[in-house]
């Protein structure tokens, strides 16, 4: 038993909330993890840890006797599940959200690693929360490679009536083995014959996940991308040293055809109440955004921010974020990036009278910075440039474009700190409430040669070579944002895709550690608003709705309130100059933004979204919308309806998620003009007639519960 004590004290407790332990002890034969609506349990015989079994509640199985349950290589070395372990042993804990977290230990025979699992289910839900640590119990380094976190054999679930619902859980691959990237966070496999799935998700940052369906005929496994495949995962752990792999979460659900219905569902339920994603935390969600950017880019000064702030508030704007222009480098006084400095011939006096005005006018005020980008005449690249990027030359690289001077720190270096300090600076200097972060850090959405990724650099603290440099970045940036949220509570943190390294990429990694994540740079247009809610759908109800900012959609030009709208099924942020409206529309703005803040008093249905049944992914020649239902309280919420150059005028629109006993009401818009009255079961079964006359429209609904 002194091996085990020593893992004891190399590992600690990762599941959070855990407060009282049940039961502790040696593992024996087996271990079972309950909730009363699934069951797992684990055949521990024989000095292995396997899987046994994964059943829902009518008894359904999705995992064969005997499947690996996790599986990583050290130095070259498999251990898995059926690898040989000794003092095997289990605890149970209780959290006070009513989790409870089986806990795994053991150490390999050989005595180099030790081992955690754990597994957390939550009262009415049918997921399990699973998490692998390793941790070197040897007398030298190890590299740790190839994790699966989650690896085992699919029982019922066959490929020939099977399914793979991919890229989070929305597009259907048929029939054969499916390896995802950094584009699945989520995917569920579903047997259409059989009608049940399972969902998996993965809760690694940009590239550093990989999850596969049917690998080798008949597995799912989910983890850290592999040696060999792009940006591998590499962690490197000193004697006594542990590290933990990303959290994966199953859901296995049965007698259900609809794959959609685990992700409403459990899935979201989950991520909503108990992943952790920063924008449950927020206890007042931001309603209506300005951005700066287009069509302004970097020709900004004080007085075009004021005059864009006095109309913007008319507007019922309640964050005015002013973007890329704002900044020099100190040292020749021109437009730059890394000593991240007020230019003050477009700010006389620095931001705070600007940020100060914005406050005045009832807004928070934001900021665009790049993450870790630098100009040769910055006092950084100056005086550290053992910060930087190396390529495989040893010279310093842009990560970012192909082109430039300009390089890209690692953020596996003291650059953390010093950018961490720097932004900072501006929210106790002049009171920033917002940030955006840009530019690509580890892995770029413009860059299309994998050899132009990542750090070579050998002398990193963070790192010792190009294959854990992956890990050490992006971990090192979540951490600088948690350090930031630990300064600066209220701080709203922006994570654009180009930080996260791929077009239009957000996940459930990001989402732990930053508000948002300004999706994509799209036209204004009509086509741009079907493309707004065309990157919605894609992505929701997998990730929460209103942690995608998606620009660049203007306030003003033709057919400006159709961008609204179709902005509310995400966090609506709007471009353009707010000044060229008339008053008029300014005061259409703001009626329609009040609406929304007192639906959201209402009804908090910022904090769901759903699909409405029957309307499919937004494309030409069709109608689409959205649900934001409560499905906690049932009190109602809100519904967007839109036709993209469909034929039919109208269409029946069905709501799920309410309470089918209460009566509800359906209003239409900001005027709210009564539609319909019917009961929840109503809405469910026989749904209310939207009409659209112009061929390019749409329009926000309300439902509310009205009485019994």
């Amino acid at each position: 038993m002194k091996t085990i004590s020593i893992a004891a004290a190399v590992f600690l407790t990762i599941c959070a909330g855990a407060e009282t332990v049940k039961q502790k002890g040696p593992a024996g034969d087996s271990i079972e993890v309950a909730s009363g609506l699934l069951t797992r349990s684990l055949d521990t015989r024989g000095g292995h840890v396997l899987g046994k079994s994964y059943k829902t509640a009518n008894g359904t199985e999705f995992m064969r006797a005997g499947s690996p349950e996790f599986a990583f290589h050290v130095d070259g070395r498999m251990y898995a599940g059926h690898s040989s372990w000794k003092d095997v042993a289990s605890e149970l804990t209780e959290g006070k959200d009513g989790s409870r977290t089986t806990r795994v230990t053991g150490v390999s025979s050989d005595g180099q690693v030790g081992i955690e699992l754990t597994y957390t289910t939550y009262p009415g839900i049918a997921l399990v929360r699973k998490t692998l640590a390793i941790a070197n119990m040897g007398a030298k380094d190890i590299a740790i490679e190839n994790v699966d976190v989650e690896t085992f054999r699919l029982a019922t679930l066959g490929c020939t009536n099977s399914r793979v619902m991919r890229r989070f859980a929305r597009y259907r691959e048929e029939g054969s083995t499916y390896i995802g990237d950094w584009n699945d966070p989520l995917i569920v496999v579903h047997d259409y014959a059989r009608r049940c799935g399972i969902a998996v998700g993965n809760e690694g940052v940009s590239t550093m996940k990989r999850t596969t369906a049917f690998q080798d005929g008949s597995y799912i496994v989910s983890g850290t991308p592999h040696v060999g495949e792009q940006y591998p995962f590499r962690k490197w752990l000193k004697p006594g040293e542990r590290g933990a792999a990303m959290p994966v979460f199953t859901a296995p659900y049965s007698d259900c055809p609809d794959p959609s219905r685990v992700v409403e569902g459990p899935v979201s339920d989950y991520v909503r109440r108990h992943m952790g994603v920063r924008v449950e935390a927020i206890p007042k969600k931001p309603m209506f955004v300005y951005n700066t950017w287009v069509p302004f880019h970097t020709h900004i000064d004080a007085k075009l921010v004021r005059e864009l702030a006095d109309a913007a508030a008319e507007c019922g704007i309640e964050e005015f974020v002013i973007d890329d222009g704002w900044q020099i480098n100190i040292s020749d006084g021109k437009y730059g990036r890394g000593d991240w400095a007020v230019d003050e011939k477009k700010f006389p006096g620095g931001l705070k009278p600007v940020f100060d005005y914005i406050k005045s006018k009832g807004m928070r005020p934001g900021l665009w910075l790049s993450l870790a980008w630098a100009d040769p005449a910055s006092a950084p690249m100056k005086e550290h440039p053992e910060w930087f990027v190396k390529d495989k030359a040893g010279n310093l690289s842009n990560l970012h474009t192909m082109n430039g001077k300009t390089r890209t720190a690692c953020m596996a270096t003291p650059w953390r700190d010093y950018i961490r300090d720097r932004i900072l600076g501006l929210v106790r200097d002049h009171g920033l409430a917002y940030v955006k972060l840009d530019l690509a850090i580890a892995t770029s959405a413009y860059v299309y040669n994998d050899a132009r990724t990542g750090c070579y650099a050998k002398d990193h603290p963070g790192h010792v070579g190009y294959e854990d440099s992956f890990e050490a970045i992006y971990v090192s940036c979540m951490k600088l944002f948690d350090e930031l949220h630990e300064a600066a509570p209220d701080l709203f943190i922006d994570c654009t895709f180009e930080t996260a390294g791929k077009t239009f990429l957000m996940d459930y990694g990001i989402a732990k550690h930053a508000e948002g994540n300004w999706l994509s740079n799209i036209a204004s247009s009509e086509d741009g608003r079907l493309y707004v809610r065309n990157l919605a759908w894609g992505r929701t109800p997998a990730l929460p709705a209103t942690s995608l900012v998606i620009g660049n959609l203007h306030m003003n030009g033709p057919g400006h309130m159709r961008s609204f709208k179709s902005l509310a099924g995400t966090l609506p942020i709007m471009l353009g100059d707010p000044r060229k409206l008339t008053v008029a529309e300014r005061a259409e703005y703001r009626e329609w933004a009040s609406w929304l803040k007192a639906l959201e008093a209402r009804h908090g249905f910022m904090s769901f979204r759903q699909d409405l049944p029957g309307f499919g992914e937004p494309q030409e020649g069709a109608w689409d919308g959205f649900a934001r239902i409560n499905t906690e309280t049932k009190s109602g919420g809100l519904v967007g309806v839109f036709r993209h150059n469909a034929a039919e005028t109208s269409r029946c629109v069905t709501v799920r998620g309410l309470d089918p006993a209460a009566k509800y009401a359906v209003l239409k818009g900001a005027k709210g003009e009564r539609v319909a009255e019917l009961m929840g079961r109503e809405l469910e079964e026989d749904g209310f007639k939207a009409v659209l006359q112009e061929r390019y429209d749409g329009e926000l609904y309300e439902i509310t519960r009205s009485g019994k």
